[in-house]
This record gives structure tokens, C-alpha cells and sequence, in this order.
């Protein structure tokens, strides 16, 4: 019984701090007798300021754990250069450049970036994790660098290196 009020307490603290996001663009209620409402978010790629993404998911009010659905659409909305390139992580892995917490027990959605030498383009990955599984849920959008600063630049490093 003495519980009820420490869940209580979690719950309307965790819901403040969702509602705190300066980030959110967006809110589409999924009906009048649910409390679930998907959220559109923005972010800038930290290491590439010229890629913006909308990120849209499912919240779930007074419950402990958001669904894992997402969707993901990024776009080049400003200069790429080389020396934003420069700082790209270019493994298969790539790296998290965003992450958010989709539940009060380690579920996290998470976007990673990973590049795609050969077509010279960015991909974003958004997926959930949990501590003990993934989720198979996931999405894709990708950014191609043709006709930014950094596909010619990167285009002349490869004559260049054929060359010599």
C-alpha cells in the first residue's frame, strides 16, 4: 500500500521532465480516451550542423514504457563541409549522435549516424534498447552529401589518391 504514492511520485516526475523538451515540434494526440500522443522532435547532427532530423514517436503518459515505433526523416538544411566530415566516424558501427529515454528502466532510443563511403552519404539509424534485449523496430533515412562542399572535396581526395 505504501508503494502506490512512490510510484505515483515517479511517474508525475517523469512526466514533467518529458514535458520539459525545447525540442519538440510537434504533438498529434492518438484520441480522446488514450494517453498516448506521438511527438515529433528536431535535432542538428552535432559534427554536421548542415543535417537536421525529425524524429517522431510514440509517448506514453502514466505508463513505464513508451513503445519502440519511431520514424526518422533527415534532411541537408545547410552547408556540409569537409571539415565537418572530417570529424565523422567512419566505421560499419558509426556512432549515437542522439538519445532519449523511452522508459524509467533503461529503454533508450537511440539514432546513430554511420557513413557510406562508397555512395558518399550519411545514414541515420533510429532504434530502441533495453539493458536486457533490442528491439527490432527501427528506421532509416540518409542524407546524401551530392553537390555539398564535402562531396567535392571528398571527390577530389579519391582522383587525387588514384592519381599518384
Amino acid at each position: 500500500m505504501k508503494k502506490m504514492p512512490l510510484i505515483a511520485g515517479l511517474l508525475a516526475a517523469t512526466a514533467l521532465l518529458v514535458g520539459c523538451s525545447d525540442d519538440e515540434v510537434g504533438d498529434v494526440s492518438l484520441g480522446l480516451f488514450t494517453t498516448k500522443d506521438i511527438k515529433i522532435q528536431t535535432f542538428s547532427d552535432p559534427e554536421i550542423s548542415g543535417v537536421t532530423c525529425h524524429i517522431s514517436h510514440v509517448k506514453a503518459d502514466f505508463d513505464f514504457a513508451d513503445p519502440s515505433d519511431m520514424g526518422i526523416s533527415c534532411r541537408q538544411t545547410g552547408p556540409i563541409t569537409k571539415e565537418m566530415m572530417a570529424n565523422v566516424d567512419r566505421s560499419k558501427n558509426g556512432e549515437v549522435v542522439f538519445k532519449a529515454s523511452k522508459s524509467i528502466l533503461f529503454k533508450t532510443l537511440k539514432i546513430r549516424r554511420i557513413y557510406d563511403d562508397k555512395s558518399k552519404t550519411l545514414m541515420y539509424l533510429s532504434y530502441s534498447t533495453k539493458e536486457t534485449q533490442g528491439s527490432y523496430k527501427h528506421s532509416l533515412t540518409t542524407v546524401p552529401l551530392y553537390g555539398s562542399e564535402a562531396w567535392t572535396a571528398l571527390i577530389a581526395e579519391e582522383q587525387a589518391a588514384k592519381q599518384q
